[in-house]
């Protein structure tokens, strides 16, 4: 009779089918906030001298999920053309490729510190796409035609992939690599002033972001604190100006926290985009609490770190959840 009810019971319930024509690209999202936390660690190692195998395993796991995630979507691309296309020409979802090449970026970075011939060649192919996909972003927005509703933060992502390409740099000998910094930087900045403005007039003048999109808020912080590791870099020093980069960043990060975190906002891949704008602001803060030698810059770097650490941890559990239970890829 129990094995009949059971059977019963599972025949009621609707199958979980799925196809990897569902498989979302901002689910690179995942790549780039579980690299800035590998990196951060690094830094948390390099300032504190302990946590290199925190930083080791963290980005061993970043580089296999970057791998699986990779394959995935390029399996997606060869069976379901149509997808990814229409994905790459929808006015909101077409800036999330730049998390693809976000994750070349920082898996430059990452890879590199072991392997520098493939850290290398990761950074100059994640920097010809980044700039390709700036290229194709802006030249779409200038075609007209636009709803100002749909500027949202995802419409900073072109700009921001732009500054990480004088975040991850590393290659001081590279012929014209110091020009490749500059148009980088040019670009990123202009970008990210332009589409913040924009993007803040949406936020204040119309309707709120759909439930959904709510953990997207938290992409408002990142051109600021990417903006000070791409200055810091380019300069060499962490002058006054870095500081007010940096400090801004916090105190945006301080205002969109209880709007993001909070209960009725249903799990989804969409909330892997609070996880590399966290990993900046606590990459800035490791960086800046290393110049400044300060006590209480030290406790907010770590206790940064620590937060991102566990928010990651949770999300990444909760993802492979929704992968095994066939939820991710579901219509």
């Amino acid at each position: 009779m129990t094995a009949d009810l059971l059977s019963a019971e599972q025949q009621s319930r609707p199958a979980v089918t799925g196809s990897i024509r569902n498989l979302p690209v901002n689910l690179f999202g995942a790549v780039m906030g579980l690299s800035g936390l590998a990196l951060g660690w690094r830094l948390a190692t390099q300032s504190l001298g302990f946590g290199a195998q925190v930083a080791d395993a963290l980005s061993i796991f970043s580089s296999l999920v970057f791998l699986a995630i990779t394959v995935a979507y390029l399996f997606k691309l060869v069976k379901h053309p149509d997808a990814v296309l229409a994905e790459f020409r929808h006015p909101i979802a077409g800036n999330f490729f730049g998390t693809i090449t976000i994750s070349l970026l920082l898996q430059s970075a990452v890879l590199g510190h072991y392997f520098g011939q493939v850290g290398l060649v990761l950074w100059i192919v994640g920097t010809v796409t980044t700039l390709l996909v700036s290229y194709v972003v802006v030249s779409r927005l200038l075609s007209g035609g636009g709803d100002p509703s749909h500027a949202v933060p995802a419409w900073l992502i072109p700009g921001v992939a732009a500054l990480d390409i004088a975040v991850t740099f590393a290659y001081t000998d590279l012929p014209g690599s110091a020009e490749t910094l500059r148009v980088a930087a040019g670009i990123g900045t202009a970008l990210a002033l332009v589409m913040f403005t924009m993007i803040v007039v949406r936020l204040v003048q119309r309707e709120p972001l759909a439930a959904a999109m709510t953990p997207s808020l938290m992409i408002l912080v990142a051109p600021f604190e990417v903006g000070f590791l791409a200055y810091t870099n380019l300069t060499g020093e962490v002058d006054a100006f870095a500081a007010m980069l940096f400090y801004f960043g916090l105190f945006l990060f301080l205002v969109l926290a209880p709007k993001v975190f909070r209960p009725g906002i249903a799990f989804g891949p969409a909330w892997w985009a609070i996880s590399f704008p966290l990993a900046a602001l606590v990459n800035a803060a490791l960086k800046y609490a290393s110049v400044q030698s300060s006590q209480p810059l030290t406790w907010l770097a770590w206790g940064l770190l620590i937060l991102l650490t566990a928010a990651l941890s949770l999300l990444t559990v909760r993802t492979f959840r929704i992968v095994f239970n066939g939820k991710l890829l579901a219509n």
